[in-house]
């Protein structure tokens, strides 16, 4: 064989453990490069170097590419494509786009609104979007599908100013930006949210993007999803693309460059990210002392992306193709970011003398500039011919993700005020000055008596739909399917699952005991099997399958690789071997909770983006949920997903031997403040087999008249224990409400007391109540309460109600009536701190005591554990005979004698649940 032939890559470096075959004609190409260099000088040598290795990577030699290039356009002019729109048809209607965009920020700030808003940034990206909104970005009625464009958040105004050219808004909606409340159109509020809130705009707007960071991410998960849905035969989206625009600041956020390596290995080149590039943070540069576009192609280039750089506009070209001895470009290189943001906040002049003066030769190249000439020297990012070839450029890339870096001028065409200044991201409004300036640049046919007669209200401007430049608009939208961004909610109909489905968990699990978490898989298992729906379940898991005994799922469902499997699976011949598969159904995302989120929000939202409702089960350890990664929960609310949170090995007792990072005793309380987010604790598997289903009868069954765009997070454990079957006439009601009657307690002629408890707390109380029957003469009824946040939402939903009508009958909260005709005070108790049952103190019409896992974590036995945090049985024995002589039913000497029986001080007397599992 000719090793020539072999084309095993050079990862990095020299190839110093690889043979030379042929010295003598390694030698002639060695002595080639030294005349090269002789005859030519070290530029031409370089040149023709970095030309050589351009051509080696088209020819997929297997070269180490380079990490930066020149400060210079990755496209040349001579390979930059035809540019096949009305150039200047679409310069007029932008400059219109960016003076609506400007005046809806400034008239928001109008006496008695001031609400404020950001102008600079769409002044800045105006040519971006332009760009892709007129060739590119396919809109839903595209035949091919429609792209999912992640637009920057502080760009809005320049959306809505779209929007309003379009025909899609009216001038009185743009004057009500920031006040959704309080702005009335028709006797109805119709203010615009601030940012893209698709929860707040649900028509108009589809990924929320804000949130810094977590755009990319989402972003890069939506293209994953993408492929996911054509490898899995549900959607053809061969032809839609992901677009996610991003500030240069933005990639300081840990969340932005987090899953870069994700889009590299699956080779989503149905994604681009468009990174604004205007060297400005909220507060000043991004980096001063140094050039943030070559540190994010280096950055981007070491994780596999495709990079484009569009540094300099055509008026540099001529420029360029005289630098022969590379005096500019090598300028170009040395000077930092702080220079340039400099160099346009001040003059031509000032640039001749301070950059272009600083190199003989270089200075030379401008001699016969005027000022005005070189600062017309525009950055790439504003000139639509360099956009446009960037764009094509990355639409026609294969095999790789592309990152097109842009450099702009934040604030431009804003005037001087404005233009490259550290505080313009504040600047809300224009003096009288400013707006004649942006006028005359814009040249919009306002005069100056408009503008003076009331400069808090200066107009918009439409020139009238029969305008030739809003036909032109009309008909490129038109072309690429519509308008963009667009949002909707019409999705193929989907059966729902049978009765049979679900009774996996009803029927319990006989004399074996298993945890809740298996409860679940079981019922999970049995809905995958459903026919015509188990196929639009998508099991999302961050490397804890085995954890969660969801490993069963490994050589049925299979784990989905875009590439498949190409390897020999070390457990091949085992029953649960591990097996991936370009189909398979699992999106197993690694040790990875914030990319399993947002995997989730690409799924959960499906229903939407794609037409083809997808129902994620986001399993996870209930620790590294809502902690770890709560913004992009928050972002799948505001993006309206639906879908399944599963916190397993929940609890701040259950899972003790992981100590202090893995106790979860407060998720409950964070998840409480998700408005989206319906949160149950379920204590036994017959339980979330009702929970499961309601879910997916709210999410997607038609009669169902409640908001369908929920996140069910529901909590599981790891503690095996015996699960009953559901019980006969079982209070499904209560079980969905929050809270129903487990167990009466004995007709003994003792005091009553009730304890009520969720999750595995259950069994705690349960035990309660035979030690107070048995060792006090105390009859204790048993309440199994689901979900402490849904009972105190219905309490807050109560007395809302009564607020607005204070005349009306008032509706009792479900948990006061659940307890009116109850006897004696209510103990409560869960494996989460005392905030999460307080949340129903104030609808408890009885004497109310709460015990709870405050503090951190502990590695110990789970009775330890119990004991040390007094939630165990025998501690809730002594609350309630605590309560029952606060309530002067008995005397508190019995309560101490209890506290001395069950030796309350000492961990090692704690016997309330198993040691097995309590690792993970």
């Amino acid at each position: 064989m000719d090793n020539r032939n072999q084309g095993g890559p050079i990862l990095n470096g020299l190839p110093s453990q690889v043979p030379d075959i042929d010295p003598e004609e390694t030698a002639e190409w060695l002595a080639s490069l030294d005349g090269l260099i002789d005859e030519g000088g070290r530029t031409r040598a370089r040149y023709v170097m970095l030309r050589m290795l351009e051509r080696s990577r088209q020819k997929q030699i297997g070269v180490p590419s380079l990490t930066a290039t020149d400060y210079v356009n990755t496209i040349g002019p001579e390979n930059e494509p035809w540019f096949p729109g009305d150039e200047e048809v679409e310069r007029r209607y932008r400059r219109w786009n960016r003076w609506n965009a400007a005046m809806l920020v400034h008239r928001a700030q109008r006496p008695g609104v001031e609400v404020g808003g950001h102008i600079s940034t769409y002044a800045s990206s105006a040519t971006l979007y332009e760009v892709g909104l007129n060739h590119f970005f396919r809109g839903k009625d595209h035949p091919g599908g429609g792209d999912h464009i992640f637009y920057q958040g502080h760009a809005s105004p320049g959306m809505y100013a779209r929007a309003f050219l379009e025909g899609r808004m009216s001038a009185e909606q743009l004057d009500g930006f920031r006040q959704q409340q309080s702005h009335f159109i028709d006797g109805k509020p119709q203010g615009l949210p601030s940012y893209p809130h698709p929860h707040q705009l649900p028509d108009f707007w589809e990924h929320p993007t804000v949130s810094m960071g977590l755009g990319p991410m989402n972003a890069i998960a939506q293209a994953q999803f993408d492929k996911y849905l054509f490898n899995r035969g549900i959607k053809d989206t061969s032809q839609q693309q992901t677009w996610a625009f991003l500030g240069d600041g933005e990639l300081d956020e840990p969340e932005s460059r987090g899953m870069l390596h994700v889009a590299a290995f699956e080779e989503l080149d149905n994604l681009n990210f468009v990174i604004n590039c205007n060297l400005q943070r909220l507060d000043g540069p991004v980096r001063g002392n140094g050039k943030i576009m070559q540190e994010l192609e280096s950055y981007f280039r070491g994780a596999g992306w495709n990079v484009i750089k569009v540094v300099w506009g055509r008026e540099w070209d001529a420029l360029l193709a005289k630098d022969r001895d590379g005096a500019l470009v090598n300028l170009m290189n040395a000077t930092p970011d702080g220079d340039y943001q400099t160099y346009k906040g001040e003059s031509g002049g000032f640039v001749r003398d301070n950059f272009f003066g600083r190199d003989p030769r270089t200075k030379a190249m401008v001699e016969n500039y005027s000022d005005e000439q070189i600062w017309n020297l525009k950055r790439g990012g504003h000139d639509y011919r360099k956009v446009f070839a960037a764009y094509k450029a990355a639409m026609e890339h294969t095999g790789q993700p592309t990152v097109i870096l842009v450099k702009t001028v934040k604030g431009y065409s804003l005037g001087p005020h404005f233009e490259a200044r550290n505080a313009t991201h504040q600047m809300k409004k224009l003096t009288v000055d400013d707006l004649k300036l942006a006028r005359d640049h814009f040249q919009i046919p306002i005069s100056d008596k408009e503008l003076e007669e009331n400069p808090k209200l200066p107009p918009y401007y439409h020139p009238g739909v029969d305008a030739p430049e809003i036909k032109y608009m009309q008909e490129r939208r038109a072309e690429l399917g519509g308008y963009s961004p667009e949002r909707r909610t019409t999705h193929v109909d989907l059966k729902l699952p049978s009765d049979k489905a679900y009774q996996a968990g009803r029927r319990g699990s006989g004399k074996q005991e298993i945890a809740t978490t298996m409860g679940f898989v079981r019922v999970l298992k049995d809905l995958m099997r459903e026919k015509d729906f188990g196929h639009r379940i998508v099991p999302i898991i961050p490397d804890e399958a085995r954890t969660f005994g969801m490993d069963s799922f490994f050589p049925t469902a299979k784990i989905y690789n875009p590439h498949g499997q190409n390897y020999i699976s070390v457990d091949r011949d085992l029953f649960l071997a591990y097996k991936e598969a370009t189909d398979g159904q699992l999106l197993h995302v690694g040790i990875n909770e914030a990319g399993a989120t947002a995997a989730l929000t690409a799924a959960g939202t499906s229903y939407a983006t794609h037409g083809e409702p997808m129902i994620p089960f986001y399993i996870f350890y209930s620790m590294f949920g809502f902690q770890r990664s709560g913004d992009f929960f928050w972002a799948a609310g505001d993006q309206m997903a639906r879908g399944f949170v599963l916190g397993a090995t929940a609890g701040r007792t259950t899972l003790v031997a992981e100590g202090l990072q893995h106790g979860d005793g407060h998720s409950h309380v964070l998840a409480s403040t998700y408005p989206s987010v319906v949160s149950y604790d379920p204590a036994y598997s017959y339980e979330i087999a009702h929970i499961v289903k309601d879910g997916i009868h709210r999410m997607y069954d038609p009669a169902d008249e409640r908001d369908p765009n929920v996140l069910y997070y529901i909590t599981m454990y790891n503690e095996p224990m015996v699960q009953p079957a559901e019980p006969e006439n079982l209070d499904v009601e209560g079980v969905l409400k929050g809270l129903y009657l487990l167990k009466k307690g004995p007709d003994n002629g003792g005091p009553k007391v009730q304890l009520m408890a969720s999750g595995v707390g259950v069994p705690w109380v349960l035990e309660a109540q035979e030690l107070l029957d048995q060792d006090w003469g105390v009859s204790a009824d048993v309440w199994s309460v689901t979900s402490w946040t849904e009972l105190r939402r219905d309490g807050l939903d109560a007395e809302n109600e009564r607020l607005k009508e204070p005349n009306s009958e008032p509706r009792t909260p479900y948990v006061t009536e659940k307890m009116a005709e109850t006897e004696g005070p209510v103990i409560a108790t869960s494996d989460y701190m005392r905030a999460v049952p307080d949340q129903i103190r104030q609808y408890v019409p009885s004497h109310f005591t709460s015990l709870g896992t405050d503090g951190y974590g502990i590695s110990d036995t789970r009775p330890a554990a119990r004991r040390y945090y007094l939630v165990d049985g025998p501690s809730v024995v002594t609350q309630a005979l605590i309560s029952l002589a606060d309530t002067g039913k008995i005397s508190i000497d019995k309560a101490a004698e209890a506290a001395a029986k069950y030796q309350l001080d000492d961990v090692r007397a704690g016997n309330s649940g198993s040691t097995e599992g309590a690792g993970a």
